[in-house]
């Protein structure tokens, strides 16, 4: 059941704070080569702020836990975190280790290729996450992603699962995940590569997607929503029941961060009380309009913008 549309839904963001530095050029290079006459743009990101930056935009009552570096780029990032109303009493300051970077090269038609030094994200700790312990226990969804250490993931996991928290995983960057951190997540949400290295199944199309996801989902997760760029969004969901639900056709200009959109605005229509094929739904409309912009945060739409597109078109 839909909650109160008077009542804002409270998400915990755990993740990461990066800069991201961006060249758009023709074609992505393969290695040893050089390619000029690309443009730079400089933007903030990292998956966690990226995320937690989509849920403030659509509506949610957001709280961020990360660490930055005391440094340039952290100062920005702060700026930035509290001119969205974001929380930030849980933004720490490493005063050893630098903020976050990514370098991302796109191309013409909107893929990516992305470097990340985590810097600062890595120092993120199991103290720090005990200490915003008030706030995940108060919130409606708890929401994590992998650029931050894998020890305070499952410690953080595993926290908001003792205090009854339906939590949702972006496992990204990929890697391999504990069948026990897999038990405590109410959701997981693996692009095609992320679900390849949890399934063993390279995802291609409808049929594969459904076999990685069994797969994934017999390790313990209770629904698995596997992104696939273009093509839409598998869902399996706790009953056993399977969905493909189509991207909404857009030019697209670039995609990064498109995925961070899709996390963060399923999150917030299903803490909202949306059925989770909805939320699919709701997201993929929020990424499809990301993708017609450039960079990370930039290109993060706002709950009207979603709104006058999805409510009127989307069969619900």
């Amino acid at each position: 059941m839909k909650l109160n549309s008077d009542k804002r839904i409270k998400i915990v963001v755990i993740g990461s704070s990066n800069t991201d530095m961006v060249i758009q050029a023709d074609r992505l290079p393969v290695p040893g080569e050089t390619i000029l006459g690309g443009t730079f743009l400089m933007s903030p990101g990292g998956k966690g702020a990226n995320q937690a930056l989509a849920c403030a935009r659509l509506g949610a009552e957001v709280t961020f836990v990360t660490k930055i570096g005391n440094d340039l780029f952290g100062i920005q990032a702060m700026e930035i975190y509290k001119s969205e109303q974001i929380d930030t009493r849980y933004v720490y300051t490493d005063n050893k280790n630098p903020s976050g970077v990514a370098l991302i090269s796109v191309d013409t038609t909107g893929e990516n290729f992305i470097t990340v030094a985590a810097g600062a994200n890595q120092s993120l700790s199991v103290q720090d996450i005990d200490k915003a312990r008030d706030v995940i226990r108060d919130a409606d969804i708890v929401l994590l992603q992998l650029e931050i250490s894998l020890k305070t993931v499952v410690y953080a996991v595993d926290l908001a699962h003792r205090l009854g928290k339906r939590v949702i995983l972006n496992p990204a960057p990929a890697a391999s995940l504990h069948k026990t951190l897999m038990n405590r997540l109410y959701a997981i949400l693996p692009n095609r590569i992320e679900a390849e290295m949890l399934s063993g199944i390279k995802v291609s199309d409808r049929r594969s997607a459904a076999v990685a996801a069994g797969i994934i989902r017999d390790k313990g997760v209770a629904n698995v929503i596997i992104t696939m760029g273009s093509e839409g969004a598998f869902v399996l969901d706790d009953q056993g029941r399977e969905a493909m639900l189509p991207a909404n056709e857009t030019p697209t200009i670039d995609t990064t961060g498109a995925g961070d959109v899709f996390c963060g605005a399923l999150s917030v229509y299903l803490a909202e009380g949306h059925t989770l094929v909805d939320s699919v739904r709701f997201a993929n409309v929020a990424a499809s309009v990301a993708v017609t912009r450039i960079g990370a945060q930039s290109s993060i739409p706002y709950r009207f913008e979603i709104d006058r597109v999805f409510l009127f078109d989307s069969p619900i």
